[in-house]
């Protein structure tokens, strides 16, 4: 694999695993989100790291294997573009629905 399309996907992976990160030693749970501001904002800043690594990756491997990945790509743009109208619940469903299969979809990439 070429090193670019290597750093990128382990951008991604390290984006997500400190997400996870977050949540080490607090419940994985929305009110635990909602309640602290400098949480959604890591959260966030790392949704924005995700997309615009995959955004990169894309331009290397149009065909790249990752599902949804121009909806992560925009997702990013909605979140730097249209941060006035992103709501807490849209960003919440990212984490706890999408990240864990980007996760695995990354890893099996990655560790071909």
């Amino acid at each position: 694999m070429e090193y670019s399309v290597s750093k990128t996907l382990t951008d991604i992976l390290c984006a997500i695993e400190e997400i996870d990160m977050f949540f080490q030693d607090r419940p994985r749970r929305f009110d635990v989100y909602m309640s602290d501001i400098c949480l959604k904002r890591a959260v966030e800043r790392n949704i924005t790291i995700i997309g615009e690594a995959m955004n990169r990756l894309l331009k290397t491997v149009p065909g790249v294997d990752i599902t949804a990945a121009r909806r992560i790509v925009d997702t990013r743009n909605y979140v730097i573009h249209g941060y006035d109208s992103v709501t807490d619940e849209i960003l919440w469903g990212i984490v706890v629905r999408h990240l864990p299969v980007l996760k695995d979809e990354v890893r099996r990439l990655l560790y071909k």
